[in-house]
């Protein structure tokens, strides 16, 4: 997204009037010395959870926000006090490794606030997926609390039919079971655990 804005350049930039070059003097005299400087703004957006695991409804999610944004920071959320089902780094080397050949996505883990970590980034909005309404009923009250902390806004995105019934808490539970998780992951995702 570029940001076009007009400026006059005074003397000091060696453009505007008091330059000694006469028909640079002349264009601004006859209002054509404006000049469009182009400056880059990222459209950042920062998609958080635990993401253990990172499920094909989480990489759905971040393909439709990508959509939407320049870049996209998957931030992986842990508390140090607990351990998760895939040790926190092992999910970090996985996602990079995984999203490796998309440059607009990065990968990175905290242990802060939500929103605290979407002002580190510099994150104009937080994406959430919702698979139901009683996602959706906790994700506005989380919502409200990060604008109102923050004034970051969150986009909530709903799943997609038939993506509905796809958690982390179901793989894990599952495994614990023996059952094959694989249709759960994204293709190419690869945790060694």
């Amino acid at each position: 997204t570029a940001l076009h804005f007009r400026a006059w350049c005074g003397p000091l930039s060696g453009l505007g009037p008091g330059n000694g070059n006469k028909e640079r003097e002349n264009a601004f005299a006859q209002g054509q010395g404006d000049m469009t400087i182009e400056a880059e703004m990222t459209r950042r957006f920062v998609m958080t959870g635990s993401f253990d695991p990172f499920t094909i409804g989480h990489a759905d999610v971040a393909q439709r926000a990508l959509a939407l944004c320049d870049e996209l920071v998957i931030g992986i959320g842990y508390n140090g006090l607990k351990a998760g089902w895939i040790p926190v780094d092992e999910r970090l080397r996985a996602l990079r490794e995984f999203y490796a050949r998309e440059p607009r996505v990065r990968v990175e883990k905290y242990s802060c606030l939500t929103v605290d970590f979407a002002r580190r980034v510099a994150a104009a909005c937080i994406v959430r997926g919702v698979r139901g309404m009683a996602d959706f009923d906790y994700e506005t009250r989380m919502a409200e609390t990060n604008r109102r902390l923050s004034g970051i806004e969150t986009l909530l995105l709903p799943a997609k039919p038939g993506m509905a019934h796809v958690s982390s808490s179901m793989a894990r539970e599952l495994a614990r079971f023996g059952k094959d998780i694989t249709p759960w992951l994204p293709q190419g995702l690869n945790y060694i655990i």
